[in-house]
């Protein structure tokens, strides 16, 4: 009867934290493997030392390459493939003639281990048991006495082998973090997390729960002398000090969600959404962004653009990153201008103000229907509560007399029911009834509808707030394609 493998999860190095059960295993086998670099000293069969017993069979499998060149046909890979080949065939002869394997594996066996490796490659034909160890980063949080992540935040665990803009990147979107496999990669992370803004959050912790434990600010640590066996933390910032609000170190950015669908959010501005202690903004464009814990909402009526603004430059003037939040892009008809022109008030001059763009609501349209803005356009809001009807008129018979294309936003609310109807006459005067006209209401939202009207067809009465309207130049062509209607206004101009 052939013997079973196990794969035994030591934890992370202090011999008290190996389980009841690993060590009872560990006991019981008739043969002990480990593995180790070619220097011979197993960290592994150090931690079990404690639970083996006399007779026991050991299997010392010797990694013939770390991280140097090696003169193998198959460069470093092909050496590394024959090892894991030679030493399955070597515990597989143990489990053939029925004895039980104990191979050791630091931390947990299948969290970035070597266990793995044989796993694959005997499961299929001898039984195997994993059991799990604490790993490295439960250890580490340990060292901190800080918490990793609570309620519904993120933990992500990196290695330190990505590039460092991988690195980046994902430090930018992530609650929190743990990165391993520091040593020779130490200067690559270092990189990252100081590019993500994160650098001052970090600790560094070193061979956690051993003797030589070492705890200390990441930022401070001397590079060329990082073991492997190391571990970067970065708590998320509901958890950490160093994250929280630093007088001085405000800043407001005003970021676009997009339309309404939440894949048209750009990563560029959920990065900036998840670094944020404040956010600010009319209250249906602040239900859009996840609540984290730890950040502050502040939601209002979409009429108070200015006063919205001087509480966001209010707050990063004492030292919050603010971010304040528009439906498509902020510098079309949203926020970005507010702020801009508020922040040039002597009392906000020193607050850095960015302003992140999204995916307007005239492109999201366009795009359901083909390219009916593919040549000259203009954006124009029928709401006159920031400007008179008259130059909201003027401005709508400037743009048809010069036939372009043109996307009209806000064309209606419940208080305002009659320019849509104005617009149109006055359309009329330059247009043929047969323009087409692209009715979009609520595009990548859960009640979406996108139609294709003729201009002496369009119905007012249809038309509100969550509506957008596309009305073609001259030369716009409704054609079919695939079975559907697809409008495009050709790059070319007669002439």
């Amino acid at each position: 009867m052939a013997g079973t493998l196990y794969g035994i999860g030591l934890g992370p190095g202090d011999p008290e934290l190996v389980t009841v059960k690993a060590a009872r295993i560990i006991g019981e086998a008739d043969v002990i493997a480990f593995h180790s670099a070619r220097h011979g000293r197993s960290i592994s069969r150090a931690v079990a030392a404690p639970y083996l017993r006399d007779g026991q069979i050991e299997e010392h499998l010797v990694y013939p390459v770390t991280t140097e060149t090696v003169d193998h046909p198959g460069g470093y890979q092909g050496a590394i493939d024959d090892f894991y080949a030679e030493a399955a065939a070597t515990l597989a002869a143990h489990l053939a003639a029925g004895r039980t394997v104990a191979l050791l594996a630091a931390g947990d066996p299948l969290f970035y281990s070597s266990y793995m490796h044989m796993h694959k490659r005997l499961c299929d034909r001898f039984d195997a048991e994993v059991i799990p160890g604490v790993t490295s980063i439960s250890a580490a949080s340990a060292a901190l006495g800080v918490p990793l992540v609570e309620r519904d935040e993120v933990l992500t665990v990196l290695p330190g082998t990505l590039p460092a803009e991988e690195l980046t990147r994902r430090l930018r979107e992530t609650d929190s973090a743990a990165i391993l496999k520091l040593g020779r990669t130490f200067p690559t992370v270092r990189r990252a997390l100081a590019d993500a803004g994160r650098l001052a959050e970090a600790s560094y912790v070193e061979r956690a729960s051993t003797a030589g434990q070492r705890v200390q600010p990441l930022a401070d640590v001397d590079e060329t002398a990082v073991p492997y066996f190391s571990i970067a933390i970065v708590p998320s910032p509901s958890n950490n000090p160093a994250a929280q609000i630093r007088p001085g170190s405000g800043e407001v950015v005003v970021v676009g969600l997009g339309p309404g669908d939440d894949a048209w959010t750009t990563p560029e501005v959920r990065d900036a959404l998840a670094g944020a202690t404040d956010i600010v903004g009319y209250t249906t464009y602040v239900n859009r962004v996840p609540v984290r814990p730890g950040q502050h909402r502040h939601a209002s009526d979409n009429k108070v653009e200015s006063e919205r603004a001087a509480m966001a430059l209010d707050l990063a003037k004492r030292g919050a990153r603010v971010a304040v939040v528009s439906s498509g892009d902020p510098g079309v008809f949203a926020m970005a201008a507010a702020v801009v022109e508020m922040a040039g008030d002597e009392q906000w001059r020193d607050v850095p103000v960015r302003v992140l763009p999204g995916l307007t609501a005239a492109h999201a349209v366009a795009s359901r229907v083909g390219a009916p803005l593919g040549h000259d356009y203009a954006m124009i809001s029928l709401s006159d509560r920031l400007k008179p009807w008259d130059i909201v008129a003027q401005r709508i018979s400037a743009v048809a007399a010069a036939d372009m294309a043109m996307a009209i936003y806000n064309p209606a609310s419940r208080s305002r029911t009659w320019q849509v109807a104005a617009m149109k006459d006055l359309l009329l005067e330059h247009r043929s009834p047969d323009t087409p006209v692209i009715v979009g209401r609520d595009v990548a939202g859960p009640e979406e509808s996108v139609r294709i009207v003729p201009l002496g067809d369009l119905e007012p009465s249809e038309i509100d707030m969550r509506t957008l309207l596309i009305v073609g130049s001259s030369q716009t062509a409704v054609v079919e394609s695939g079975g559907e209607r697809k409008v495009f206004t050709p790059r070319r101009y007669p002439g």
